[in-house]
This record gives structure tokens, C-alpha cells and sequence, in this order.
């Protein structure tokens, strides 16, 4: 299928920025990290759970350990891309994921329709082994969003993604048909990920800490659902959040 990484282990950290602090922070970290090649890119998300959404339910709960099952598509494919089926699981704080690349329709056959692939992987007995555990998995969620992503200088492990343009659907359930819905965070809001493998960096700590910039949870799929469900209007920075301790 590809030499493709397919399996990630590490931890990530989310921050709300405005359009000031956005700014601020490339400022700080110019001379530590560079965008990569690819510019800004359009992700897209169906995110598939249980008939009684028992999935991001269960999440919203801040469990120990949570999983999450989606397949994923850079760009706005067709009829002829290739997407990734993408099992992601947290564990006291630790990522985990595992995905496998497969041609559109042999994933949506599989997702959509229970028509195992042409091949055979570990990731794919795994993924496998969840949907086979939960029974009743189906669509449930389209999130797309653009994304720019950026890599350490000294360390390219170490990387930092930007996401704008947050949107949520729960009709039209296809990656084909195109990046639409409702907005999560308003226009002049980033959503920061930091994805590290180990400790962070010293140089990366003083720069949140010097722009007063705390970390928080945020779950597109867990707030879309909300918002679904009538629960929250709109994620904006002006809210006050309960924020995590933020250790060095």
C-alpha cells in the first residue's frame, strides 16, 4: 500500500489563539520552526461511531483511555483518491494512532458497506477488531478544516499544526462532497496542536508561557456534537476556559 508511516505514538497539546496571539507566536519561534512544503491544506473527516453515539459520549467524559475511528482525506478527493482509515486511541495522555491507506472506494466499501479490503495489515486487523467490537458503527460526523503545519529545525520530530475554518456536518456524509458545514471557532481563531515525542522543549515552553498561551481540551468531533445536540452555540477565545496546569 505504500511506505506510508502508519503508526504514531505521542503526546499533543491544543491551544485557542486569536488573530494577535497567532501572530505573536510565529514571531517567537521563527528561528526554531519552519512550515513545510505542502502550505495550507484542506483535511477532511467522516467520523464513525455507534448508533447511540456512544463513542463521543464516553469521550466528552475525559476518560483514562478513549478511541476514535475515522477516515480521512487530504484535500477534497474523488472518485479515484486515496484516504486514510485512521483508529486513534488516548491513554493517560498519550496518542496512539494507527492508519492504513487505501483507494476511496475500497474504504468507503469497508466503512460504509462491511466489505473487508482486498489486502490484509495489522492496522487493518485492528481497525477491524473495532468495528466489529462496537457492532453497530456507522458514519456519523463530516469535519473538515485547513490546516498549515510546521516542523522543528533542529528536531523534525517536533511538529505544530494550525487549523482554521473549522466545519461540521452531520448530513452528506462523503468526503466527495466537499468542504462545507457549520463553523466551530469563528474566522480569526487557530486551533494550535503541539505534537511532541518526548518532554518539550525549553525554547517552545518559554514562548507559551511569555504569551500567557495555556493549553485546554478540545475535540472538534466532542464540540460538534455539542453543538449538534444544542449544548454550545459557538467556541470562541473570549469564553473563559478551565485550563490545564501547564508544566515545563
Amino acid at each position: 500500500m505504500g511506505k506510508i508511516k502508519s503508526t504514531f505514538q505521542r503526546y499533543e497539546k491544543k491551544y485557542l489563539l486569536d488573530e494577535n496571539k497567532y501572530h505573536k507566536f510565529l514571531e517567537k519561534i521563527e528561528d526554531k520552526m519552519k512550515f513545510d512544503e505542502y502550505g495550507k491544506v484542506t483535511i477532511c473527516n467522516i467520523y464513525f461511531d455507534t448508533e447511540d453515539s456512544r463513542l463521543i459520549r464516553y469521550s466528552l467524559d475525559k476518560p483514562v483511555y478513549k478511541e476514535k475511528l475515522r477516515m480521512r482525506s487530504y484535500n477534497i478527493p474523488n472518485s479515484k483518491s486515496t484516504v486514510f482509515v485512521e483508529l486513534k486511541k488516548k491513554y493517560d495522555g498519550v496518542v496512539y494512532k494507527r492508519r492504513e491507506n487505501m483507494l476511496i472506494s475500497e474504504a468507503e466499501n469497508y466503512l460504509y458497506r462491511g466489505e473487508y479490503p482486498s489486502f490484509e495489515s495489522q492496522v487493518l486487523h485492528e481497525i477491524d477488531w473495532f468495528i466489529n467490537y462496537y457492532k453497530t458503527i456507522r458514519p456519523s460526523m463530516y469535519i473538515s478544516y485547513e490546516r498549515t503545519a510546521m516542523y522543528g529545525v533542529e528536531d523534525s520530530e517536533i511538529r505544530i499544526t494550525f487549523d482554521e475554518n473549522i466545519l461540521w456536518r452531520d448530513i452528506a456524509l462523503d468526503l466527495k462532497k466537499g468542504s462545507w458545514g457549520n463553523p466551530i471557532i469563528n474566522k480569526n481563531e487557530y486551533l494550535m496542536e503541539v505534537k511532541i515525542a518526548g518532554g518539550m522543549p525549553f525554547w517552545l515552553c518559554d514562548a507559551l508561557n511569555s504569551l500567557e498561551i495555556y493549553p485546554r481540551s478540545f475535540s472538534k468531533y466532542g464540540i460538534a456534537y455539542k453543538m449538534q445536540q444544542g449544548y454550545i452555540d459557538m467556541v470562541n477565545t473570549e469564553e473563559s476556559y478551565e485550563r490545564e496546569i501547564f508544566a515545563c
